[in-house]
């Protein structure tokens, strides 16, 4: 498999962290950048070959010595990860429930920003999913946000599931009414016409 090296900025180190991963898996590598001592010493050779490929090659010499695959992922990781937290920390912060059209762009966001946040070693609390819900709705809908919260939700995956449900009954009512409406300007434009009709038959004596 062929993949994007991970450029030396780190702009890409999640990505390229989870792309190895799945290449290790696949080949029977993975425990080699689990475990110190896992593995044969062609395996760990192996594993290290597959990280050093899809190394910038800037970061390949720098590199160079480091026989262990541990220790190689071990090293980019910490240095990695203290450039992508505080970013990740930020967008987190900056999440807002009102800044999405749906309730399934808002999670998508979510589960990135999570995911993010769990490989740098944080694991967001279900309190903190269920707060930032309440806390960054529209404002105009107060009265929501306290129904949400007499529910008493206490998993994050749970409210999701309940707005989700909301949003689709919602927008079936508003099909259901534009559907009403469209048929009553039908039904009123072919009243006109027979009307129009009618006077237009109509003899002048």
């Amino acid at each position: 498999m062929d993949y994007d090296t991970l450029d030396v900025s780190g702009e890409n180190y999640l990505r390229w962290a989870i792309n190895i991963s799945v290449i290790l898996k696949i080949e029977g590598l993975s425990e080699c950048i689990i475990k110190d001592n896992h593995g044969t010493e062609n395996e760990k050779y192996m594993a290290l070959r597959v990280m050093r490929h899809h190394l910038n090659v800037v970061l390949r010499n720098q590199y160079q010595d480091i026989q262990s695959p541990r220790c190689l992922w071990t090293e980019l990781k910490s240095i990695y990860t203290k450039v992508l937290l505080p970013k990740t920390r930020h967008e987190w912060m900056s999440l807002k429930f009102r800044d999405f059209g749906s309730v399934e762009e808002y999670n998508n966001a979510l589960s990135k920003v999570t995911h993010t946040l769990m490989f740098c070693g944080e694991k967001l609390t279900e309190e903190e999913l269920l707060e930032k819900v309440f806390t960054t709705a529209n404002p105009k809908d107060l009265s929501l946000q306290l129904a949400y919260r007499d529910k008493g939700f206490t998993i994050y995956n749970n409210l999701f599931l309940y707005l989700s449900q909301n949003e689709q009954m919602n927008q079936m009512k508003d099909n259901m009414s534009g559907y009403e409406a469209d048929s009553d300007d039908e039904e009123s434009m072919g009243a006109t016409s027979k009307v129009t009709d009618g006077v237009a038959g109509l003899t002048i004596v």
